[in-house]
């Protein structure tokens, strides 16, 4: 049996809470609409480090769902997507069952990169889906074994300053420079960070597969050991390029300034799924598309004109130290210290709070 719907909002991403969140204040559009994520609550990625460091608990990093909707007078269905076509918008869920809408609205993340593997000697880990990180990093907790962290970006970072003293080795490996794209100062204030709480780095060091327990780049083994955690780059998850969608070479749906899909307008694309020159993947522009992709919603349902989307040329970087601390980066400034933890800190819980409604 299909449902329809006037309105379908794909995956609890940072976009979509935001949008709840807005509903939820105010009068939401006119319609049948609905969330559908994988799961009953969703996590907020920023926290992920303090709760490795154990300064957060796993309640403390999530936004329960149901209440959210509630408050946005909006239905929540929890199942995986399993496909989607997108002549048709139909939705296929991973129980068998069947969703149609006049409107779709796409914010599912991406999920990690990983490198090719021969063999089962090393056990490896994706930081996402972070329920699922959560449980195999407890495993591991049980046994604490060397460990090797792949992505030399803040992610990759403020896991290996989280975990440091959790496990009897840490070795953090870095396609590029570390932390490329930031200031110079960042990076010279995070290597600092790392060397002191023991991690070995090694930067420009791609990795190009695992075989056995090995890791190597090019033909050398660079690494020895079980334990890998992927902290790497985003990779589109297969679904949204064989719907028919236009996407991008690496599977990222193109959209327009105004979040719309080129190739199906009756469709929006936010977050980390989406690919749109200027827009980087990161949790902080998917949250500055939130009050423009509700607006636009808004005017879908009611056949009123839509806004665009301007990335912004800056954005703030607070990258946890894991001793409550954390290193800022802004427009080529970089500091760090207590203080600047203690403002993450802030900002993190408020953005959880503004959405337990």
């Amino acid at each position: 049996m299909t449902h329809h719907y006037d309105l379908l909002l794909i995956g609890a991403g940072h976009a979509h809470l935001g949008v709840l969140r807005r509903w939820a204040l105010v009068e939401r559009p006119p319609g049948r609409i609905a969330l559908l994520s994988a799961g009953p609550v969703a996590w907020y990625s920023g926290m992920l480090p303090g709760l490795l460091a154990g300064r957060h608990s796993a309640a403390d990093c999530q936004v329960e769902l149901q209440s959210l909707c509630r408050a946005a007078k909006v239905e929540l269905i929890v199942s995986a997507v399993e496909g989607l076509s997108a002549a048709q918008q139909h939705v296929q869920l991973s129980d068998g069952g069947t969703l149609n809408a006049s409107w779709l609205s796409l914010n599912v993340g991406a999920q990690v990169s990983a490198p090719s593997q021969r063999g089962e000697a090393m056990h490896v880990l994706a930081v996402k889906p972070f329920a699922e990180f959560i449980d195999g990093w407890q495993h591991w907790q049980s046994a604490p074994q060397p460990l090797a962290i792949l992505g030399g970006g803040a992610a990759g970072v403020e896991l290996a300053l989280a975990i440091a003293g959790r496990v009897p080795q840490l070795a953090l490996f870095s396609a590029g420079h570390l932390l490329d794209g930031l200031s110079a100062g960042l990076r010279l204030r995070a290597l600092g960070h790392l060397h002191q709480r023991g991690v070995w780095v090694r930067e420009d060091c791609p990795i190009s597969g695992i075989e056995e327990d090995r890791l190597f780049s090019g033909d050398a083994p660079v690494w020895r050991g079980q334990r890998l955690l992927l902290a790497s780059g985003a990779k589109a998850f297969a679904w949204p390029a064989h719907s028919g969608l236009g996407c991008d070479e690496r599977g990222f749906v193109l959209i327009a300034p105004t979040l719309q899909s080129y190739t199906h307008p009756t469709i929006f694309a936010v977050g980390d799924c989406a690919s749109l020159p200027g827009a980087l993947k990161s949790g902080v522009y998917a949250v500055r598309q939130g009050p423009i992709l509700a607006a636009n919603l808004n005017a879908a349902l009611r056949g009123l004109p839509l806004k665009r989307y301007r990335p912004q040329r800056q954005s703030l970087a607070l990258l946890a130290t894991g001793d409550g601390g954390a290193l800022l980066d802004w427009h080529g400034y970089s500091a760090g210290g207590q203080l600047f933890g203690r403002w993450k800190d802030y900002l993190d819980r408020r953005f959880i709070q503004r959405h337990r409604l």
